[in-house]
């Protein structure tokens, strides 16, 4: 080896003679790295174009169907588009009929992808429809009644403040009440006088995320400017939807305003609501359910139109990438599969690594029937729920509640009474859970009974 030179030219005859067994491995490759250079579309592409029209370079012959399905289903979205809207209408007539009727101010609380802003948008087009002025503002971190209530009366036409007449220069300008207001920070009484003055029209203020607002003060300035209004008969109602705490926080700085609100807990969807989600998808995406795969959604949304939103824009696309258009309980599958990778970004990796490991012992039917408590009652439970939502007696649903506290995957929450109330540890748990769950079970012929048996 002393006189090996790597870098010597080997003479033709011997460089022809490539060794066969590289030459078998290497060329299948070379030809496939030709081919795929060769196809302009062998990387991903976006299927639309930035205005929503199907490009018309790459996609597949399913390309419009996708950008239906995806107008169709909106899980990181409220539902904007009325045709879209699904169930709610007992509790859309009974916020209109408070408005309208009773002349109340309304506070809507629920859990965390309810339906709840989405029934805000519905409302704002039903409101607007009638010629009320709607303000929609989604509330922040650093929410100041100030700044809500400015941008409030920006919007409120000086034409319908009883001082000025159609004709004056402020109005033909088009001022607005936010003209009028002082330049030292606005106070609910400031704001409460100026809307007492309204006429010839009605104004709903919708403060959307309500429970996003930090500031004590926001909270009890907000109440106290209910308060106003309504003892000042003021053409201005306020539309406010959160968590339920808000609603205890609001009443507990002014407890007389309990009588000047319709405090509504938005519901879980029935399963013929979460069906009409499907049904309206499959109209607007040209699309077609299987009965079983319609099914699964229902069982798996748990009354959550987030969830329901969420299984079928992804089992929709499962479908399309096998060229089908219709959905079968297959791709239900595979849409839960999808939803616990999202799922599994908002949680902790040791809960994700115990939860796992509880599976894996054949513990799902505890950990599945403490899911659906929790889905079913607002994170808050306890046997009762278990008891309730799952078909079993209560000490199958002590056992499960025991497992979990084991593990510590449960905390104890404050509650009046003997019966015991427990939340998970973190909030995204439930859903979590339920997706694996629907994810080791929805193909199996015994789905519907395995948390009950």
């Amino acid at each position: 080896m002393a006189g090996w030179n790597p870098f010597k030219r080997k003479s033709p005859a011997k460089a022809a003679r490539p060794d066969a067994t590289t030459s078998a491995v290497v060329k299948p490759l070379i030809r496939e790295a030709h081919r795929r250079g060769a196809e302009l579309g062998g990387l991903p592409r976006f299927n639309t174009t930035a205005s929503d029209q199907v490009s018309s370079r790459g996609g597949d012959r399913f390309s419009l169907v996708r950008a239906k399905l995806r107008h169709a289903f909106t899980p990181s979205q409220p539902v904007a588009d009325r045709r879209l809207f699904a169930g709610r209408d007992e509790v859309l007539k009974t916020i209109i009929r408070s408005i309208e009727d009773q002349r109340l101010h309304v506070v809507l609380y629920g859990e965390r992808g309810i339906g709840k802003t989405s029934l805000m948008h519905v409302l704002t087009q039903a409101a607007t429809e009638a010629r009320y002025i709607v303000v929609y503002t989604s509330c922040g971190a650093n929410s100041t009644f100030d700044e809500t209530f400015r941008a409030a009366a920006e919007q409120i036409p000086l034409l319908f403040h009883s001082g000025f007449s159609p004709t004056a220069t402020e109005t033909e300008k088009g001022s607005t009440l936010a003209d009028l207001l002082p330049s030292e920070p606005l106070t609910p009484r400031k704001f409460g006088d100026l809307c007492a003055k309204l006429t010839g029209t009605r104004v709903l203020i919708i403060l959307d995320e309500f429970d996003r607002a930090e500031s004590g003060s926001f909270r009890r300035d907000v109440a106290e400017l209910i308060k106003n209004l309504s003892d000042r008969l003021g053409r201005v109602q306020l539309v406010l939807a959160g968590v339920a705490a808000d609603l205890t926080e609001l009443v507990e700085h002014i407890p007389s305003i309990r009588r000047n609100i319709f405090a509504l807990r938005v519901p879980k969807m029935s399963e013929t609501e979460v069906l009409q989600i499907v049904a309206n998808g499959e109209r607007e995406a040209d699309l077609k359910f299987d009965t079983q795969a319609a099914a699964f959604v229902v069982e798996v949304a748990r009354g959550s139109p987030y969830i329901a939103n969420l299984i079928c824009h992804h089992a929709g696309h499962a479908a399309l990438d096998q060229g089908r258009s219709t959905v079968l309980p297959s791709d239900v599958a595979t849409a839960a599969d999808r939803a616990i990778l999202e799922f599994q970004g908002r949680i902790p990796t040791p809960a994700q690594i115990q939860v796992r490991r509880l599976f894996d012992q054949g513990r799902q039917d505890a950990l599945a029937m403490t899911a659906r408590g929790a889905l079913a009652s607002d994170g808050v439970f306890g046997a009762p729920e278990i008891e309730a939502t799952n078909g079993v007696i209560g000490k199958k649903a002590q056992d499960a509640l025991d497992v979990l506290l084991g593990e510590r995957l449960l905390r104890e929450v404050p509650a009046e009474g003997p019966i015991l109330r427990y939340a998970f540890v973190e909030e995204g748990l439930p859903t979590l859970i339920w997706m694996m769950w629907a994810q080791r079970n929805l193909n199996q012929p015994t789905t519907r009974a395995a948390t009950a048996s």
